[in-house]
């Protein structure tokens, strides 16, 4: 099996299992368990499929032998927590990338509640434009100032959603045109997002069109955009402008 292929089974299952979980617990508890047992699930899967790779998990404790590694998988068991834990909300994500040799090269996402599993082989089609006005996915609890510049730029409207994953997998469900993120991410907060976008042909980059690096000592990314391939230029001329 190929990793693509293992990347979008292994996230699926995580998925599933978070589904399970939520009819048994509410709350933090819910929350605390969801984030623990999907972490859990995705080790032993990955400690039996590739017993030889590296992973980063925002649930575990980060080993510095990856950095020398030259396949690092890196995964968010539950991306959204706090999404995950107000059913009957969706906008939650289950996030499994893989990074060889300086790049992403495989990643899927998992959206449980829909039952979608996102992946980077075969590529996802990304859908025609449904609006006239463009759409930029924030976030639900605090939209960055850059989004909310860009918006009035634009003429765009702001789409408030939850997890990252969910609003970077909006873009390639047509439920936005552009994802523009400031304030700081992880790594495993967009890595398979942005494996799975880049497969589908989408545009993702650092604000300043830099490109995104993966796997460094401290796995932290400022800042982030992925759009509909289209509007790169539109969106990097609106951002410099700022």
């Amino acid at each position: 099996m190929n990793e693509h292929a293992a990347a979008a089974e292994m996230a699926t299952a995580a998925g599933e299992l978070l589904l399970r979980l939520r009819t048994t617990a509410s709350g933090d508890e819910l929350k605390a368990r969801g984030d623990r047992r999907s972490h859990e699930l995705l080790m032993a899967e990955l400690a039996q499929r590739y017993p030889d790779d590296a992973v980063l998990s925002e649930e575990g404790v980060d080993d510095p032998v990856r950095l020398g590694a030259e396949r690092v998988w890196i995964v968010d068991p539950l991306d959204g927590t706090r999404e995950y834990g107000e059913p009957p909300r969706h906008d939650w994500a289950v996030h499994v990338a893989l990074w060889e040799k300086g790049d992403l090269v495989a990643g899927a996402v998992a959206l449980p509640a829909l039952s979608v599993t996102l992946r980077s082989d075969p590529p996802e089609k990304i859908p025609a434009p449904t609006t006239a006005r463009l759409r930029i996915a924030v976030s639900r609890t605090r939209p960055p100032a850059v989004a909310q510049a860009l918006a009035a730029t634009l003429g765009a409207d702001l789409v408030p959603l939850g997890s990252a994953g969910y609003k970077a997998a909006a873009v390639l469900l047509g439920e936005a045109d552009i994802y523009a993120h400031s304030g700081g991410q992880w790594e495993w907060d967009s890595a398979a997002p942005v494996a799975v976008a880049r497969a589908a042909g989408l545009h993702t980059s650092r604000l300043d069109g830099s490109p995104l690096v993966y796997n460094r000592a401290h796995p932290y990314l400022p800042d982030l955009l992925i759009c509909r391939p289209e509007l790169e230029n539109q969106v990097r001329a609106a951002l410099d402008a700022q």
